[in-house]
């Protein structure tokens, strides 16, 4: 049964994904700002209901997540590492399929648990638990160099921008490392160039409000949150120079699946001729799809929307929609930033390129070159 308990406020950013002894221990943030938890993670059942519930969330994050989980199953013998390889991989891929149906839409989950499926049967059974764990490690250590990548291109290519509006939650509560569109804000404050961001409240679980603007100002940055319908009138007052994004899917196009309302954005941007930057690892790329059309979409439950912490917000017997995503064409986006270079449109070659490099350079740091 996952537990809870509290942390210290100086906690380290780090740590919002990590191994604990035999457990995963996540930060709790539903509960954020007003309290910071963590979460330990015993089971399979507690990853998938973390994940479900938004306990830990954000693309990287949940991968790594993900990752650690399907390597503890093994470990703590959920799935029994000595048996028979067809009996094992049949356990094991059930145990995978359950944790990457968690979230649909964000394919860093279901990549991330392959890379550990795939390292856990390549080798001889008492090798089993070593390798997943150490698959699921460097899942971890590779978001959080790929941040660190991301924050650098990123910067260099909006170095212009002084104000910049973002959506979601994309930083250190998201991925393993520094983050990736925050990733980029935390750098251009670094070289003296950021003065202000605007966050987006973001519906329908408001993570811009809660968790963005709780980095932001735990990070020194002057932020400034506005609701998700005032960001077209902040670009019609020259109050954005950029806007930057992260992502939870990308098709081989490069059209791109984020967080609710990130599509209204990007059509604001290019009203106001406002550059719209993606900033996403190599690990957010879907090359078996073509088009954003192809991406599920998942759809969270209504009292998302209909109620806050137990109270009604809308009127009793109101219906909602609640997709979690939408698709941003690959048409509206100015460039998407990688950790392996800045993409250009038309981006399906480029993507493909970036993957590319990127793999090779996972392939290096494995082996200490």
């Amino acid at each position: 049964m996952s537990e809870h308990r509290a942390v210290p406020r100086a906690k380290s950013w780090r740590q919002s994904v990590r191994l604990a002894g035999e457990c995963i221990e996540v930060i709790d943030q539903t509960q954020l700002p007003s309290s910071w938890a963590s979460v330990a993670l015993w089971s399979v059942d507690d990853v998938v209901d973390a994940i479900a519930r938004l306990v830990v969330r954000g693309a990287p994050a949940i991968g790594a997540c993900g990752a650690f989980g399907l390597a503890l199953a093994i470990g703590s013998g959920e799935v029994d590492p000595t048996g028979p390889a067809k009996q094992f991989e049949a356990s094991l891929r059930n145990v995978a399929d359950r944790l990457s149906a968690a979230r649909p839409t964000a394919v860093n989950l279901s990549w991330a648990v392959e890379k550990v499926f795939e390292a856990a049967l390549q080798v001889p059974s008492e090798r089993r638990a070593a390798a997943a764990l150490e698959a699921a490690m460097a899942v971890a250590d590779e978001d959080a160099a790929a941040c660190d990548a991301m924050a650098q291109l990123g910067a260099d290519r909006v170095g212009h921008a002084r104000r910049v509006l973002t959506h979601c939650n994309t930083g250190r509560l998201a991925t393993c490392g520094a983050g990736t569109a925050l990733g980029v804000v935390y750098e251009l404050r670094a070289r003296g160039h950021l003065e202000e961001v605007l966050v987006d409240e973001t519906r329908p679980l408001l993570q811009g409000a809660r968790l963005t603007s709780t980095e932001l100002v735990e990070a020194g940055i002057p932020v400034r949150v506005i609701v998700d319908g005032a960001a077209a009138a902040a670009m019609s007052l020259g109050m954005v120079d950029a806007v930057l994004v992260g992502a939870d899917r990308i098709a081989s196009n490069g059209d791109t699946a984020n967080k609710i309302g990130t599509y209204g954005l990007a059509l604001s941007a290019a009203a106001h001729d406002v550059p719209f930057y993606v900033v996403a690892p190599t690990s957010t790329l879907d090359g078996s799809i073509c088009r954003g059309s192809d991406i599920v979409i998942e759809e969270r439950p209504p009292e998302e929307v209909l109620t806050w912490r137990g109270e009604e917000l809308a009127g009793s017997g109101a219906g909602a929609w609640n997709p979690a995503f939408d698709v941003t064409p690959e048409d509206l986006i100015t460039a998407i930033i990688t950790e392996a270079g800045v993409v250009e449109p038309p981006f399906e070659a480029g993507l493909q390129q970036a993957v590319a490099r990127s793999a090779g350079r996972g392939a290096n740091r494995r082996a200490g070159a």
